[in-house]
């Protein structure tokens, strides 16, 4: 499957805004967005006036890469969204944060949804106790998410245990740090989900 591989922060300043991709970087001097704001390319420096269907491409945009989403799979994300009951900007939004790399991430087993879905892909982790390497795997309530036995050894896994004492753990997860587990325990609400996306303007995005 396709995949962005150029460097991440050029998203960022693509979209001006930070998408968060590069961990704790993002929250340091040394992010791309601190040191060099301007949209990347020649011409980046000079203002841009988007039509109402610019500014909806944008914030589509936005969310797809916030999430790591490609863009055919993003579509169909939104067409399942429609499907359901409620508002559909919502329910976008909350079938994004079901993905198993993203509830990684929001757990703290992982610095960034980009590393959240390398690691997924290794292998590190069990769902209900089953091994899932699936990254778009959607979480339900009451499942269970930990970290293996023997990955919980490697010095990475290590490392992110002793940071998660500071980690603000969204209140529809729950997460042992010693045991490396987490857990849903309710679908997330808008406003559980803190991500500066008007999901709005998607919707009307794909309502043309």
């Amino acid at each position: 499957m396709a995949r962005y591989t150029d460097a991440s922060c050029r998203l960022c300043r693509k979209e001006q805004t930070k998408l968060f991709l590069k961990g704790d970087r993002c929250y340091s001097p040394k992010c791309a967005m601190e040191r060099r704001g301007t949209v990347p390319g020649q011409h980046g420096s000079r203002r841009t006036k988007f039509s109402e269907y610019g500014i909806q491409l944008r914030e589509k945009q936005k969310a797809r890469r916030m999430y790591g989403v490609l863009e055919k799979q993003f579509s169909n994300y939104f067409k399942i969204a429609e499907k359901q009951q409620g508002v559909t900007g919502e329910n976008l939004l909350r079938i994004l944060e079901s993905r198993l790399d993203n509830v990684v991430y929001r757990l703290g087993f992982a610095s960034s949804r980009k590393e959240a879905r390398q690691l997924v892909l290794h292998g590190h982790f069990l769902v209900d106790g089953k091994k899932v390497n699936i990254p778009s795997f959607i979480v339900k309530e009451g499942t269970t998410i930990n970290v293996k036995d023997g990955s919980r050894k490697s010095p990475k896994f290590k490392t992110l245990q002793e940071n998660l004492s500071g980690k603000i753990i969204p209140k529809w997860l729950e997460a042992d740090v010693e045991k490396m587990s987490g857990k849903v325990v309710m679908v997330p609400a808008r406003d559980d989900i803190d991500i500066e996306i008007k999901d709005n303007l998607i919707v009307e995005y794909y309502s043309k």
